[in-house]
């Protein structure tokens, strides 16, 4: 990759239209100039659909049909990408600043990784600069995977290469599908990977893995089938990977 380097953001939609368009705003205020948005519509019927045509560019790419759910749809995004790094933006998601992808760039262009990978805050839905929780990912070890460790998937970025080579989401998994890809990306001995220590996604709280206690359980319990499958042990892993939020909430400020 080259000083060219070409981002292809991936966004899964479904009657998103209260929040899509500041989403889609923060992607196109963004300073690096390569950027492919890839918009996954579920066939959607309160106006995400004329929202986001109505913003996205001439070389970005919509779709809009009925899907098996959020993995399915960013399968798709993936599919349709044609740029050198995939990133994630959700519906209801803004990116921190408009020098994310060029700070993303830079360390991708500086250091040769396969991936590299931010903070996150978690903010309220009505207002994105109260923050919540703030997700300091600390600088990767292969060791700290069975502690239950992982980045944050929305501040995840990754070679397109790579997602062809090792696969996208198991679609078997409702919740936790981005928890078993990463544990996979990463358990891989040969990938590189770059932290960079600053916010780079604000999430609005109330999505699929946290809006209500039973998502969380479901949550929890996908979580352990994916620890099994990657061999970690889920009764060491899965209470270190929920301690681990608590300090997130202490770190907000």
């Amino acid at each position: 990759m080259g000083a060219g380097l070409k981002f292809s953001i991936v966004t899964a939609c479904y009657n998103s239209g209260a929040t899509i368009g500041q989403a889609i705003a923060s992607l196109k205020t963004q300073r690096w100039a390569e950027i492919e948005h890839v918009v996954i519509d579920g066939a959607s019927s309160d106006g995400t659909q004329t929202i986001a045509q109505s913003t996205l560019g001439t070389g970005d790419v919509f779709v809009s049909e009925p899907d098996k759910g959020i993995y399915d749809a960013l399968n798709k995004g993936i599919s349709h990408s044609t740029g050198d790094v995939i990133g994630f933006l959700h519906s209801d998601d803004v990116l921190a600043n408009e020098t994310v992808l060029q700070r993303v760039a830079e360390r991708f262009l500086s250091s040769g990784a396969d991936a590299v990978y931010g903070d996150l805050q978690y903010v309220k839905a009505s207002d994105t600069s109260y923050v919540v929780r703030h997700w300091r990912s600390g600088e990767f070890s292969r060791s700290k995977l069975g502690r239950g460790w992982m980045p944050p998937h929305p501040a995840f970025f990754m070679r397109r290469s790579l997602y062809e080579s090792l696969g996208a989401f198991d679609t078997q998994f409702r919740i936790a599908s981005d928890y078993d890809s990463l544990l996979r990306y990463l358990s891989h001995p040969s990938i590189n990977v770059a932290y960079i220590p600053e916010v780079l996604v604000k999430m609005r709280v109330g999505g699929a893995s946290n809006g209500s206690l039973k998502q969380i359980i479901r949550k929890s319990k996908e979580d352990f089938a994916v620890m099994k499958r990657h061999g970690l042990n889920p009764y060491i892993a899965l209470p270190y990977k929920n301690l681990s939020k608590v300090s997130q909430f202490i770190m907000r400020t």
